[in-house]
């Protein structure tokens, strides 16, 4: 029971630094307004970890490098301190391991990346009924636009339906390919375990 809980937190906080890691990296991408309260806790809350990784890792045709490795390499710590929990420190012995573990920690930054993008198409699709003019819908449309804009002709009366569009080809995603690449990256992980 001890352990469960360690790993729920472990996978929790891990989680929640990669979800806003990522969502520095997309909110530089999306080139969103960074005076907005939001964009300023993000910054402050990685600052930390991404600007001395930034003097070792630098920038890919203008996108930030640092940021999006840093998340890699969170998710991997997750998985690697999940793993220590669940078995043996001897099977780090094996690259078998180590692949599939970065496999599942690159999947993982995935998911969070189709997790961020979902939520926020909810948020603006409820903001954009119930408080139009909020703060934080020009930084929810900065971060959606590109994923929205292929689906705009969705319009029905007036509505449009392009986030419920989205959100389905998100879940389907999230479903089918990543559901089954996860599989494949456990079992390879408990052949081995």
């Amino acid at each position: 029971m001890f352990f469960d809980t360690l790993r729920f937190l472990i996978h929790s906080l891990c989680g929640l630094f990669v979800l806003v890691l990522l969502l520095r990296f997309y909110l530089q991408v999306a080139r969103a307004p960074f005076k907005h309260p939001l964009c300023q806790f993000v910054m402050a809350a990685t600052n930390f970890a991404v600007l001395p990784l930034r003097k070792l890792v630098p920038a890919m045709r203008s996108y930030d490098s640092a940021t999006m490795l840093l998340a890699w390499l969170v998710a991997l710590l997750s998985n690697v301190l999940v793993t220590l929990l669940s078995s043996v420190p001897e099977v780090f012995t094996f690259p078998q391991v180590w692949v599939a573990l970065s496999l599942l920690s690159l999947l993982e930054v995935f998911k969070q990346s189709l997790t961020l993008l979902m939520g926020s198409v909810i948020v603006q699709a409820v903001l954009s009924w119930v408080s139009p003019y909020n703060p934080l819908m020009p930084v929810l449309d900065a971060l959606t636009r590109p994923f929205l804009r292929p689906f705009r002709k969705a319009n029905i009366g007036g509505v449009d339906l392009s986030p419920l569009v989205l959100l389905l080809i998100i879940q389907v995603i999230l479903m089918l390919p990543v559901r089954m690449l996860e599989a494949s990256f456990l079992t390879q992980l408990k052949v081995v375990l």
